[in-house]
């Protein structure tokens, strides 16, 4: 399928003019994701970055290494995480997932089906799809048995190629009919954020916006942010 295309066409630009957050979805959170170099201090930044405001998941993010190489840098920090009760999630790999007992696994469109992985990995391991601005695929993830799906990059970033440019407004559209929780990403910092927040967003997940800099003041200012329920302003 050409990910480029939504099936199901266009949007109505209305429908974000017309989009009400349904109070019983939990607030927005935020949702950290490893730059690609985790060694040297990373472990050190991490828990900085994790006691310094309200995280809800990591994700484990590296290319290109062997399994057991990977393993063994993600172990401290799938420690770091647990003994904060955040999420560790592994990015690409099902099998690395598996190996690490990760909380979850995200999933790209060329990184496995969800149906494949929930075997795998049991009922009780939280699996992710990239959706890019794609409706269509959302909704084949979540018949799949996805636990949440991801749109983006809303904003131009730095941490990875992309060539999808949902608008904000796909956010309102899958919140307002599916509880599945949505996650938006790309080029997200504390100074764009409101706008996804109020759009319908569960989820912001957030890379260069924390470990470019300063990572506690970030995850600071992302949570004064997201305490303010979203309103743009």
């Amino acid at each position: 399928m050409d990910f480029d295309e939504d099936p199901l066409g266009p949007l109505d630009p209305n429908f974000a003019a017309n989009f009400v957050r349904d109070m019983r979805r939990p607030p927005c959170q935020l949702y950290l994701i490893s730059p690609l170099d985790v060694t040297g201090g990373f472990a050190d930044r991490l828990a900085r970055a994790l006691d310094a405001g309200p995280v809800a998941a990591f994700q484990f993010r590296v290319k290109d290494m062997d399994q057991h190489d990977a393993a063994r840098l993600a172990e401290p920090l799938q420690r770091i995480c647990a003994d904060r009760e955040v999420g560790f999630i592994v990015n690409d790999s099902v099998s690395l997932a598996k190996r690490l007992g990760a909380d979850g696994v995200h999933l790209g469109q060329g990184d496995g089906d969800p149906r494949e992985a929930r075997v795998t990995l049991g009922p009780d391991v939280q699996i992710g799809v990239t959706c890019h601005d794609s409706r269509h695929l959302a909704m084949e993830a979540g018949d799949a048995g996805a636990d949440y799906v991801a749109f983006g990059a809303f904003y131009p970033t730095t941490t990875k190629e992309t060539t999808h440019r949902p608008d904000p407004v796909i956010l309102s559209w899958w919140s307002a009919l599916f509880e599945l929780p949505c996650v938006a990403i790309g080029g997200i910092t504390p100074a764009n954020a409101a706008p996804l927040v109020a759009a319908g967003a569960d989820f912001l997940a957030v890379s260069n916006a924390v470990w470019g800099d300063d990572e506690a003041a970030a995850v600071q200012a992302f949570a004064a942010v997201l305490a303010g329920s979203g309103s743009p302003g």
